[in-house]
């Protein structure tokens, strides 16, 4: 929701110059819930796609893994270069290992695939520029690089901004979710309805409904492993038929009966070390103690 409420809003955060943008399908479905993905056509010299990935959870030790691995599709299914940059909410989500760089190596350590993407710690972002900025990033602003005793003055200036403003109750609903993220929930709540003076209004009680929202999302949250599995799949068949051509029956339905991300990402890596599908889906043979096979 926040990327689509006004996408342009999005590119400063990620280094990227003011030009118009739109949300297009990016057809990975699977794994887009609510603002978890989205991916914007830049129209700029030249147009790309610009593909936005929030993170709130602890898997972000393999979040770069995964911006690999749907970066590669959306180049692949667009016929566009794209640059992907992650969204961290929260320190909790956070990982030493998200350094904006992951490289892959052949035995023997030699390099054969680097990948850049963008880093944005939302604690880490100055709380002026957001409350000054757009509309699609103005609910990051109270869990931005801001005191616990200025969050109050956070809201209030973010009320003046949204006083008129026809999208207010879902920016609203946004900033309370994301409140939740760093405070329990009742001061989240006893600080927007102390702030605003709004107990009785329509914005306090769609607030407060968003807790039947949490309900769902959380349904959602536990279907999101099966779909980065789906979509891992999807992509493993699509790269390896370029590269070994059409798999036979027994080795496609080797591939869908795969349900462990990593091993799919590992045989995605894999697909440049191959001759065969046969070579592709091999178990592992054992080494010995000293390392050789």
């Amino acid at each position: 929701m926040l990327v689509e409420t006004e996408p342009a809003s999005w590119l400063p955060g990620a280094g990227e110059a003011p030009a118009p943008v739109t949300v297009i399908d990016a057809d990975v479905s699977a794994v887009l819930a609510g603002a978890v993905d989205k991916v914007l056509r830049v129209q700029a010299d030249p147009p790309h796609l610009l593909h936005v990935d929030i993170q709130s959870g602890p898997d972000s030790a393999r979040f770069a893994r995964r911006l690999r691995l749907y970066n590669i599709l959306l180049k692949d299914r667009h016929e566009l270069p794209a640059r992907s940059v992650g969204v961290i909410l929260r320190p909790e989500a956070d990982s030493p290992q998200l350094t904006g760089l992951l490289e892959s190596r052949l035995p023997g350590e030699v390099l054969h695939s680097v990948f850049r993407c963008g880093v944005v710690r939302v604690w880490q972002l100055p709380v002026e520029s957001l409350l000054a900025g757009g509309l699609g990033t103005l609910p990051l602003a109270p869990i931005s690089g801001v005191r616990e005793a200025e969050l109050p003055r956070v809201i209030r200036r973010k009320g003046e901004r949204l006083r008129h403003e026809g999208r207010a109750r879902e920016l609203w609903v946004a900033t309370r979710v994301l409140l939740g993220l760093r405070y329990p929930k009742e001061p989240a709540e006893t600080l927007l309805r102390g702030v605003l003076g709004m107990k009785e209004s329509v914005t306090y009680q769609a607030i407060v409904a968003e807790g039947l929202a949490e309900g769902r999302a959380r349904g959602l949250a536990e279907g999101l492993a099966e779909g980065e599995c789906r979509e891992a799949r999807k992509l493993l068949l699509r790269l390896g038929r370029k590269r070994l051509g059409p798999p036979d029956r027994a080795m496609r339905a080797a591939v869908e009966a795969i349900a462990e991300l990593p091993r799919l990402e590992e045989l995605t890596e894999r697909l440049l070390d191959v001759g065969s599908w046969q070579e592709l889906l091999a178990p592992a043979r054992p080494r010995r103690r000293n390392g050789s096979p």
